[in-house]
């Protein structure tokens, strides 16, 4: 499992892979990361202070996801990570957190600004049509309007090559995402041990139709597999 990578394209960055206790959600349809886990708080730090110790503060920007949200790493992991960027003057740390989560960000803005780094929020939002979202993905956002959906959060993921899924309902999400949050991160379906499995039809509709139309937008970060950014398996 790799842990730490830097990123050198659009917005340049080092990301770290962090494990924490899993997601306490764990009902979207389409996602088995919860599987990175563990409740051992003590072997949960040693395999993140690893990943952490690799982190140099070369661009200023630090990545940091852990299969879940923010709030489900543990307390010693979440004091290492507000160490590194204090030690590293990292200004801008990058989180991630479900929409259920979202009263918990202000007060991890706040522990970070005591350091002087600016926290940035992504949320899972995997697409702007609720209908199929809740219905099919099971996301559990419950807010249909994207601009109160983003309230509180800068960036946002989305999720395409689902069967359902069109080049209309696709371009539809991007600019969607684009007019709400200042960046959009978006991630290609592939198989694994969920119920909601991808559409090889509507991977090749993306590929073919919308990724050259983004891929140099810098504002969008496009995953064509789920371990682009170097790290995870």
């Amino acid at each position: 499992m790799q842990r730490y990578s830097v990123i050198t394209e659009k917005n340049p960055r080092e990301i770290v892979l962090l494990r924490g206790q899993g997601c306490r959600y764990r009902r979207c349809a389409f996602c088995d990361y919860h599987q990175d886990a563990s409740c051992d708080e003590h072997a949960n730090l040693k395999i993140n202070t690893e990943a952490l110790n690799q982190v140099t503060g070369k661009y200023g920007t630090l990545e940091v996801v852990n299969s879940g949200s923010f709030c489900e790493l543990d307390s010693s992991t979440m004091k290492a990570i507000i160490a590194t960027c204090k030690a590293k003057d990292i200004a801008t740390v990058h989180f991630e957190c479900h929409w259920l989560y979202r009263r918990f960000i202000p007060a991890l803005r706040e522990s970070f600004a005591q350091v002087g780094t600016q926290v940035k929020m992504k949320i899972g939002v995997e697409t702007f049509n609720a209908t199929y979202r809740e219905e099919i993905m099971k996301k559990g956002i419950k807010e249909s309007d994207p601009a109160k959906i983003a309230q509180g959060f800068n960036e946002c993921c989305l999720l395409f090559g689902l069967p359902g899924q069109s080049y209309e309902s696709m371009m539809e999400d991007i600019e969607t995402g684009l007019k709400h949050f200042g960046r959009i991160c978006v991630n290609i379906m592939v198989e694994n041990n969920a119920p909601l499995q991808p559409d090889e039809e509507v991977r090749q509709i993306f590929a073919d139709k919308i990724y050259p139309l983004y891929k140099d937008n810098p504002r969008v970060d496009i995953l064509l597999h789920n371990t682009d950014f170097g790290v995870g398996d």
